[in-house]
């Protein structure tokens, strides 16, 4: 949905070149548009009926004191004044329900937002593609490293239950944690996994204008929200292979979320890109969930101390198979690390969360983790290929973790019948940013690529039927 609002007198010409360039700024092409949406004084007026009628779609008109009643997330008295609604192209475009896609733009004599049909479903995540399936379905729909957590990381959690009967210590774990990164240990939390920390930031960082970083991990928004904040989205496009550019968030966003390598698309932003976000004023929080995946670890920023505001998520559930356990840990400023340990909880992390979290920073597990890495890399390059053979399946961006995101026509129903055929693959569409067409797959080994492969033809060929 489309909400315009515009000048008395304003051209066609002016309506359809803003809509046109809000809509590249989601990542979505004109045939995406449903109606124009308005205010209803305005509903007739030329440029915007005529903007209309050149994207094929009606004009809805509303009256002001429903649009009124919409909140929205840039109000302005002016406009207030004036038409009897804080903003006509807010409202508008979210008077039918959903949620704001593309905040309010403006040229000479228009203004336009953009707002989803429906809202994403931010709690959705990859183990509900096999709740309750048993083992009958091959896991490509969560990203934990197949075979984990590995015999002598379950043998040193499984020897941690004899000090149950205690509070929990962590100080051993911050250490090494700390020691890992060359950081004091002023500058680490331990978290019950990274899923805590993004509510920990939501509630405690007093953000105002907090922006997150599109597709990617929804939790941070769900948290955001939760909390009462109001999100601005940067919706990357596939077009652009979902590469940031720095411009598109805006000067005034006091907190941004942007994971690196990105769920779902698997995209590495450079450091220097997501270093150059940083400024006095400002939280940048970057996910490295997925970085002990990457090769060396290539444009990580955790360990570093010169960039105002960086807020380094890590996790540990991923590669070492501990969703189930609940362990990550937050790197940042001694009085951000202050101000997230004073919402947490009391002893947030149990003991075998703190053993597995100094076990999997030790050396010999880093170099474990490296291995896999780089094992995860070959794997990863042999799905790829194996795509490429498809030309109903594409793929944008260059991927660098340890799932792929492919986009393939009647992606929902090519999903349901690889679940027939026994593999589990992420839906897209509850990624902001993404619809129905895209899926994410885990990298798993060759053999079991080669069998996925194979059901994909076979779905392919079933759904072109």
């Amino acid at each position: 949905m489309v909400g315009v609002g515009g000048r008395a007198g304003v051209s066609v010409e002016e309506v359809c070149a803003l809509v046109e360039e809000t809509l590249r700024g989601a990542g979505l092409a004109a045939e995406a548009v449903t109606a124009l949406a308005t205010l209803d004084s305005k509903a007739a007026e030329a440029g915007i009926a005529g903007a209309a009628k050149r994207f094929g779609v009606p004009v809805l008109g509303y009256p002001a004191d429903r649009l009124a009643a919409v909140a929205v997330p840039h109000p302005s008295e002016a406009v207030r004044a004036e038409t009897g609604t804080p903003s006509v192209a807010e409202a508008a475009a979210l008077a039918a329900g959903g949620e704001l896609l593309v905040p309010k733009r403006r040229s000479v004599s228009a203004t336009c937002a953009v707002a989803t049909s429906e809202a994403h479903d931010l709690r959705h995540h990859g183990d509900a593609e096999v709740a309750d399936a048993g083992s009958d379905l091959v896991d490509l729909a969560v990203n934990v490293r197949a075979h984990t957590p590995p015999e002598w990381l379950r043998q040193r959690i499984a020897a941690s239950l004899g000090d149950l009967a205690a509070y929990p210590d962590g100080r051993a774990a911050r250490a090494a944690v700390a020691a890992r990164h060359g950081l004091p240990v002023e500058r680490v939390l331990l978290t019950s996994g990274a899923a805590e920390a993004f509510v920990l930031i939501a509630r405690a960082l007093g953000a105002v204008r907090p922006v997150v970083v599109h597709p990617q991990f929804t939790e941070p928004e769900a948290a955001l929200r939760d909390a009462g904040h109001r999100v601005g989205r940067v919706v990357l496009r596939a077009a652009d292979g979902f590469r940031l550019d720095p411009a598109a968030v805006p000067p005034d966003a006091d907190l941004v979320v942007v994971g690196n390598p990105t769920n779902p698309t698997s995209v590495l932003h450079p450091a220097a890109v997501l270093a150059g976000l940083a400024r006095p004023g400002r939280i940048l929080v970057v996910d490295e969930a997925f970085m002990d995946a990457v090769p060396g670890e290539r444009e990580a920023l955790a360990g570093r101390t010169d960039l105002p505001g960086l807020v380094v998520l890590r996790s540990l559930t991923k590669t070492w198979g501990l969703a189930g356990l609940r362990i990550g840990y937050v790197l940042a400023e001694p009085e951000v690390i202050a101000k997230l340990a004073a919402a947490q909880p009391l002893w947030p992390v149990s003991t075998p969360a703190l053993v597995a979290a100094e076990a999997c920073v030790a050396p010999a597990a880093l170099a474990e983790a490296e291995e896999a890495a780089r094992r995860i890399a070959v794997d990863r390059a042999h799905l790829l290929a194996g795509l490429a053979e498809f030309d109903e399946v594409d793929i944008a961006g260059v991927a660098e973790g340890p799932f792929v995101l492919i986009r393939v026509a009647d992606g929902a129903e090519v999903r349901t019948r690889l679940r027939a055929l026994g593999f589990a693959v992420r839906r897209g569409d509850t990624f902001p940013g993404l619809d129905r067409s895209w899926l994410r797959l885990a990298v798993r080994d060759r053999a079991t690529t080669g069998r996925l492969l194979q059901a994909l033809d076979r779905a392919l060929a079933l759904t072109s039927r």
